[in-house]
């Protein structure tokens, strides 16, 4: 057995570092364009709701479009990693020409729709090998831990990040902070190169791209488990891409809250985050992955209640939605932990490209609605009632529970 599957703890694992080292990098050069970009649009370049919400979803149409079609792509090669390192630096020289286009004056909304376009193309590309690649790197029994290692990556950056992005937005402007969302991108390419992990992947027989992408398809409709998680993923998507498409224009005209204020909610996010990257694993092994993934996705709807209820004093407002925010950041990242380690146990090993990609396809895909839909709402009914429907739609319990989930979620044996 290769040394580096042997089940040695983590954090002395070299390849694992530079795996966890790259998505660190990469994930906080994304939390300051995540800040920048909506800033720029509403704040330099006069969007509507309706242009941020085609902001929201152009992020997430690649998965529409190409993603099934990645995961047969996924299944079929041999390495993944190089092509992994072409997405980053293909999204490096999108997200480069923002503060170039700014410079030159060229600058526009539909610039920034179409870099987020390509940038989400990269990452939907990116993910689909990378979530079948992990398996290269670390050993079997790990992979629960690892994964929760992963996200606790996007929590670090998510607490980093929003300060930095505050910093950068105020000395340099917010275009020109995007420089460094494409600096990370290339960082994290050279600390991919950098892994030795072998790939021996056999790759699936090609037998038609459609075939195959039909084949992924059947296999998380066909599966009880898979659907049940997978359903509950793509409600989740679909009312937080609502809320992203309008949270800013909310929190800065409707609350009053100063853009450093917004940066900190992020950051108390990303907080959360680490929290439940830590507990989780320990978390399913005592109580299971199921168990776990149930009980997290009851806390979905207190952060759109407390951002529906705000009122009151500048002080008031911030310290509820900072109390949701953090215990929203605890509940995301166990959810997708555990959901990644449940979809992992139960695909087939030669189709956990399609799966992946297909369960990509659904939840990030959804969100291209969700955007449309967050910016028509938006328009049609004020900001504030799209927060109680988000609210109201984030309740994920019941299909959750109509599923064989409901064997392994109830409470945990004395």
């Amino acid at each position: 057995m290769s040394p580096v599957l042997q089940p040695v703890p983590l954090r002395k694992q070299r390849d694992y570092r530079l795996l966890f080292s790259a998505r660190v990098v990469s994930d906080t050069g994304t939390e300051v364009s995540r800040l920048a970009v909506p800033m720029t649009a509403a704040a330099l370049l006069g969007a509507s709701a309706a242009q941020m919400g085609l902001l929201t979803a152009a992020a997430s149409l690649p998965y529409l479009l190409i993603g099934l079609q990645a995961g047969a792509v996924a299944d079929r090669l041999r390495r993944r990693r190089p092509v992994m390192i072409a997405c980053e630096v293909a999204a490096a020289t999108a997200v480069g020409t923002i503060p170039l286009a700014w410079i030159a004056g060229l600058l526009t909304v539909p610039w920034l729709i179409a870099v987020e376009f390509v940038v989400s193309a990269c990452a939907m590309l990116f993910r689909t090998l990378s979530f079948p690649h992990i398996t290269a790197v670390v050993h079997e029994s790990q992979r629960t831990e690892a994964l929760a290692g992963l996200q606790s990556a996007y929590a670090l950056s998510s607490v980093g990040g929003p300060g930095l992005a505050g910093l950068l937005v105020q000395t340099v402007t917010a275009p020109l902070a995007m420089a460094v969302d494409a600096l990370s991108f290339l960082v994290s390419a050279f600390l991919l190169r950098a892994i030795d992990a072998p790939e021996d992947h056999t790759p699936a027989p090609a037998r038609g791209m459609w075939a195959e992408v039909r084949e992924g398809l059947s296999t998380v409709l066909g599966h009880p488990t898979l659907r049940a998680v997978s359903g509950a993923a793509i409600t989740v998507n679909f009312f937080a891409a609502v809320y992203m498409a309008l949270f800013i224009l909310y929190a800065l005209g409707t609350l009053g809250l100063p853009g450093g204020l917004v940066g900190a909610l992020t950051a108390l996010f990303g907080a959360g985050g680490l929290i439940g990257a830590v507990l989780t694993p320990r978390l399913v092994r005592r109580f299971g992955e199921d168990r776990i993934l149930v009980h997290a996705a009851l806390a979905f709807p207190l952060n759109y209640l407390a951002v529906a209820l705000a009122a009151g004093p500048l002080w008031a407002e911030f310290l509820l939605l900072a109390g949701s925010t953090l215990v929203t950041g605890v509940a995301i990242v166990t959810f997708a932990t555990c959901f990644g380690a449940i979809v992992l146990r139960e695909a087939p090993e030669n189709l956990r490209g399609r799966v992946s990609a297909t369960t990509s396809f659904a939840m990030q895909g959804v969100m291209t609605l969700g955007g449309l839909a967050g910016g028509l709402l938006g328009e049609l009914l004020g900001l504030r009632p799209v927060f109680w429907i988000c609210a109201a739609g984030m309740i994920v319990i019941p299909p959750l529970l109509l599923s064989p989930l409901r064997r392994t979620a109830g409470p945990a044996a004395p």
